[in-house]
């Protein structure tokens, strides 16, 4: 006879990004699978460690972002690659994006996180990523368990849907 958990749809995120506008889709996606009623885990790694940091302070590149464009004065203005060499463009950038987020009633990556915990989001932290940057445990999040891909790798053989992000 199955168990009733050998049928709920699994999901993984490899979240490998960690500034402001790559830190929301790993946790819209996560937390909207979560409230389906999917089981969850996120695998946070390289850059991605950064969102698990205690106090964010995630910021805007505009480098190798050549898609990004901002609405000012019912326009949208488009940041070129160039731009980033200008002191103060990614400051400029993280602020106007913050500011749009607020205005819109986006939630803040602070209320995502907290949001996919509650939810019981499977939440790893990535060993390697640990000792590679020399991170303190004690500097992350306390929901977080440290694995490495080996953990994910056992989740991610067991799901429907693997994501890289």
């Amino acid at each position: 006879m199955l168990d009733a958990s050998e049928n709920t749809k699994k999901m993984t995120i490899i979240v490998t990004k960690g500034t402001l506008d790559w830190a929301y889709p790993p946790f819209i996606l996560g937390t909207t699978a979560a409230a389906m009623d999917l089981d969850v885990t996120m695998f946070f790694t390289f850059y991605g460690l950064q969102l698990l940091k205690k106090d964010l302070d995630l910021k805007v590149s505009t480098l190798g972002n050549p898609a990004m464009e901002m609405p000012m004065g019912g326009m949208h203005m488009s940041m070129p690659n160039i731009v980033s060499m200008v002191p103060g463009v990614d400051r400029m950038a993280t602020t106007m994006m913050k500011n749009l987020i607020k205005k819109k009633g986006v939630a803040s990556i602070e209320d995502l996180r907290e949001a996919a915990v509650e939810s019981d989001v499977k939440i790893i932290g990535c060993q390697m990523t640990l000792d590679l940057f020399e991170l303190d445990r004690k500097d992350l999040i306390e929901e977080m368990e440290i694995g490495g891909a080996a953990t994910w790798m056992e989740e991610a053989a067991k799901s429907d849907i693997n994501l890289y992000i």
